[in-house]
């Protein structure tokens, strides 16, 4: 059986600390991102969120030579993770700052 990839960009599994917070909020939460691609970023969190909530992200680079990220995203699945007090969250990257 043949596999078609169906995603306009491809999906990297990654292992990168990020920060994140809601729009117009001061605080910011640590997280592990778990996947990245050009339209979409899935980490793990000890916050559920709404689908369709926005939120601000900031992923720091594994390695100096790449630039951290800084996107505003929108929460488009919520699974409890097999951790304790944890959540897996997938979002859409709708912009990204900078």
């Amino acid at each position: 059986m043949e596999f078609t990839e169906k995603r306009s960009y491809m999906r990297m599994n990654v292992d990168y600390e990020m920060q994140y917070r809601l729009v117009n909020s001061v605080s910011f939460y640590a997280a592990q991102c778990t996947s990245l691609s050009g339209s979409g970023v899935s980490f793990i969190a000890q916050h559920a969120f709404e689908v369709g909530k926005a939120i601000e992200i900031q992923i720091a680079p594994q390695y100096l030579v790449n630039a951290a990220l800084t996107a505003f995203i929108e929460v488009t699945r919520v699974v409890p993770s097999t951790s304790a007090n944890y959540y897996e969250i997938a979002a859409i990257i709708k912009t990204i700052k900078g």
